[in-house]
């Protein structure tokens, strides 16, 4: 055993030996033999893992005749806090650092020293072999034992004064509001929540529009079919407003952005959450909670809600129909009342497979009913060759809607060794099933007021819907300042659904079908994508990004119950896009965008189903669409001030050929085999928007923090293809602000308000036929001038302010409606509703949670790289 010891040891000796001659070992380099190793701990001794371990080298500068240190090695320690490095040069000194979030750094010097035998050589034939090999086994292999990191109470301290998300930030190709904080929108739903982002205008039946078109609904990044009443605002973080899509998303939507929507994903290392409750005026409720552990190479987090409404609104309806031979006024008011709600359930779960490759896989689940009930007053009174006649009736309704919706997602994101190259894939499956029933019972009268009879009609339907989507990711730095996003996207959209209308007129006792009211139908729908978009920079103070975006699809639709076919193939179409940004003094910037979008007509929009459950707004779809597209083009200026108040300036033009907008015409009404006005779908030649946009964030005090968004426009449709005569050309304002008031004793008050000005109606109403009120058409009226107000009080306490009570009302002077007027040839109608005025809300939340620093802690993987490679380089 001795001679074996004695062998090992006259090998290290060599080496060691070697390693000190000029030149070094065979191969002119040293003999990197040491090896390092320990353990991080906290003052308490537990483990501290993902601290930065950095290892560094004095070596000569030629250039500047100066020593200085170099990066030798760097890794992070393991959740159990251990670290180890080898393969180290075995003679001069190196240094080592180490940093965790919430400490102190920590600086040591290591070196290896193994003392050679007097003379050289191999030790002395009486001395003690296995000693003298301890020794040298602990020259090359250091343990460095259990260091200590002492906490940083000034940098935790600075983490919770700087925790506060800006209210607005602004990118090359969109703006980002943080609405967590929102108070105003505690325990409602998406829809609260957009009344306060600014550029977002929001009608009293929950529909968006941005800069008077509807857009898109993305919820992190990807399309949904989610509507935003399905959305809990608790479950928001932010929202990104995208009023100029580039290449890199999907090329659809026409004349309208992009809202997406993102949810909050709780990062922070231990485990925490939040519960919460609330209550309204009119008997609604909410509830739910969230719940995020983060530890080891793993992240899960759970969210579970709940939103019970109590819907209340109002409206009245005048229309006057002219004929040839006859002069008809229709008068219609009616009550609304809802009751229902729904279930939101998500969980996920991230795993770290190693430092750059992260597996992220999520699931959500949404339940939802609904039980609309109206009452609605109907008198027509009509003028035939002179003679006057009155008719009264009085219309129920009750009906029944349920969906079920489950989605899963999955992805992966790699980052490479290069700072900012990563691939992602994304694969997203959403499974939605739906099911309704309507019973409509009209009571007529003379008039006396005495009943002349009664008719009836049902309704019954169920649907499926199925949303595939995979889409790739790559990004490659070319450059420091260069860098290369490719793509590639597929979409493939299914839709099942049957709709059986029966009527039981006066005097009968059986329902009989009304056929041409029936439609039962199938249809896909295919999009497949590829882009590609280089960015790069001209110095440090021009940027530019270029995009192409390629798009092909297709769609086909069969009626069940007839057998007839529809379809169509949109071959390759191309979709340029084109940002630029220009760096000025003093914190100011200069934007310029360019782009080509499209929006294909969706099947809802072109099947020829007829929908006759309001004789007022029977709508029926248009099967000879043809697909729109939209250039657009937007200047902006930015400019940050002291104290970072913001001002953001847009000036925008937008053109639109083959406009698909709502258009009210003639037709015959099957139910009844009189004449009507039916509302379908069209191509207007042309559609044209232009305006400037103004939003600032302004902190005015310490305790008053100020939001202002202010649209002035002028839009135009033209149907001199339809109707012999266009619309006139509106120019019309909408301003929206909001107020925060932080005041003694933790108190808050948010005082919001929005001012919409004469405007035409809104296009590209493409949620289906929705309510009835969705029935007016945007190429024939306008709205008239609205506002409304709203106020949130909020009170935080216990310790940390971990909790929270909020008292909110929306719309306090009951001015928030939407009043309509629509004409066209042979029809002049006005049309008024208010929904859901001056609600009270009280909510109240509770954060809990436990912050371990020790617990394994990694940030967003492409921003971790990023930020070690800064700091690595800032040492050389």
């Amino acid at each position: 055993m001795k001679k074996i010891l004695l062998a090992a040891y006259v090998l290290l000796a060599s080496l060691m030996a070697s390693a000190q001659m000029p030149g070094g070992a065979a191969g002119g380099q040293q003999a990197n033999i040491g090896h390092v190793y320990g353990k991080v701990v906290d003052s308490a001794g537990k483990a501290i893992g993902d601290a930065s371990i950095i290892l560094l080298q004095s070596k000569y500068d030629a250039n500047t005749k100066k020593t200085k240190e170099i990066l030798f090695k760097g890794m992070t320690t393991k959740a159990n806090g251990e670290f180890s490095l080898s393969e180290l040069p075995m003679f001069g000194k190196l240094k080592l650092k180490i940093s965790a979030t919430g400490y102190t750094p920590y600086e040591q010097e290591v070196s290896f020293q193994m003392k050679m035998p007097a003379g050289g050589g191999a030790p002395k034939a009486n001395a003690d072999a296995s000693d003298q090999m301890s020794k040298a086994l602990n020259a090359i292999d250091k343990d460095l034992g259990n260091i200590k990191l002492q906490p940083d109470v000034k940098q935790l301290q600075g983490v919770v004064v700087t925790a506060n998300k800006p209210l607005m930030t602004m990118d090359i190709d969109k703006k980002t509001f943080n609405v967590d904080k929102n108070l105003v929108s505690a325990g409602g739903t998406a829809v609260d929540v957009m009344k306060n982002v600014p550029s977002v205008q929001v009608d009293i039946d929950g529909n968006v529009k941005l800069r008077n078109a509807a857009p898109q609904i993305y919820i992190d990044g990807r399309p949904t079919t989610l509507s935003l009443d399905q959305i809990p605002a608790d479950a928001i973080e932010s929202v990104e407003v995208i009023t100029n899509p580039s290449a890199k998303f999907d090329a659809s939507g026409g004349n309208a952005g992009i809202l997406n929507i993102v949810l909050k994903k709780n990062k922070k290392t231990g485990y925490n959450g939040n519960v919460m409750a609330g209550i309204d005026s009119r008997g609604g409720f909410n509830g739910g909670g969230n719940f995020n552990l983060r530890q080891d190479k793993f992240n899960f987090s759970a969210a579970l809600m709940t939103n019970q409404m109590r819907n209340r609104s109002t409206g009245t309806t005048t229309r006057n129909n002219f004929t040839d031979t006859s002069l008809t006024n229709i008068l219609q008011q009616n009550i609304n009342k809802t009751k229902g709600g729904f279930l939101f359930g998500r969980v996920g779960v991230d795993y770290f497979i190693t430092n750059r490759t992260t597996i992220s896989l999520a699931g959500i689940k949404v339940h939802g009913k609904f039980r609309p009930n109206e009452t609605m007053d109907i008198t027509t009174d009509s003028v035939f060759n002179g003679n006057v006649k009155s008719m009264m009736s009085n219309r129920l309704s009750e009906s029944e809607r349920e969906f079920n919706a489950t989605g899963g997602q999955f992805g992966i994101k790699h980052n490479f060794t290069r700072p900012g190259e990563e691939w992602t894939i994304d694969l997203n499956y959403f499974n939605g099933k739906n099911k309704g029933d309507g019973l409509y019972t009209t009571n007529y009268f003379d008039g006396s007021g005495n009943t002349t009879g009664s008719m009836i009609q049902k309704n019954v339907s169920d649907g499926k819907n199925k949303f595939f989507t995979i889409q790739t990711d790559y990004v490659k730095p070319i450059s420091e300042k260069a860098k290369l996003e490719t793509g590639l996207r597929a979409q493939i959209n299914s839709i099942l659904n049957d709709n059986e209308n029966f009527i039981q007129y006066p005097g009968q006792t059986k329902f009989d079908t009304i056929v041409s009211a029936t439609t039962n139908y199938k249809n896909t729908n295919n999009v497949y994508a590829a882009y590609a978009s280089f960015s790069s920079s001209i110095k440090k103070n021009f940027g530019y990004k270029i995009g192409l975006r390629a798009e092909s699809s297709s769609y086909t639709g069969t009626l069940l119950n007839t057998g007839e076919k529809f379809s169509n193939s949109y071959p390759i179409s191309l979709f340029p896009s084109i940002f630029l940004s220009q760096k000025l003094k003093k914190n100011q910037e200069l934007q310029l965008s360019v782009t080509r979008r499209i929006n294909r007509p969706n099947f809802f929009q072109m099947i020829p189903y007829t929908d006759y459950t309001d004789n007022l707004n029977i709508t029926k779809g248009n099967p000879d669409l043809v697909p729109e597209f939209t250039y657009s083009g937007e200047v902006s200026y930015g400019k940050t001030f002291k104290a970072n108040n913001t001002l953001l300036i847009s000036a925008y033009y937008k053109h639109t050929d083959n406009l698909i907008t709502r258009f009210l015409s003639k037709g015959i009404n099957p139910v009844t085999g009189g004449e009507a006005y039916i509302s379908t779908f069209i191509n207007a030649n042309s559609s044209d928007a232009y305006g400037a946009e103004f939003t600032s964030v302004n902190t005015l005090k310490k305790w008053w923090d100020l939001t202002t968004n202010i649209n002035l426009y002028n839009s135009k449709i033209n149907t001199d293809n339809i109707s012999g005569n266009s619309q006139d050309a509106l120019w019309s304002v909408f301003g929206k602000i909001n107020n925060n008031f932080k005041l003694p004793k933790n108190f808050t008050i948010q005082l919001s308000g929005d001012y919409q000005s004469k405007t035409n109606l809104p296009i590209n109403n493409s949620q289906g036929f929705g309510p009835p009120s969705q029935a007016q058409s945007s190429s024939q009226g306008y709205i008239r001038p609205f506002y409304g107000v709203d106020i949130a009080f909020k009170k935080t306490f216990l310790k940390n302010n971990a909790a929270a009570v909020t008292l909110s009302v929306n719309d306090i002077f009951r001015s928030r409606k939407s009043d309509q007027y629509s004409s066209g040839d042979g029809f002049v109608q006005n049309y008024y509703r208010l929904n859901n005025p001056q609600i009270i809300r009280l909510n109240f939340t509770y954060r809990f949670g436990k912050m371990d620093m020790s617990l394994f802690k990694r940030q967003n993987m492409k921003s971790q790289g990023e930020g070690m490679q800064n700091g690595m380089q800032g040492m050389q």
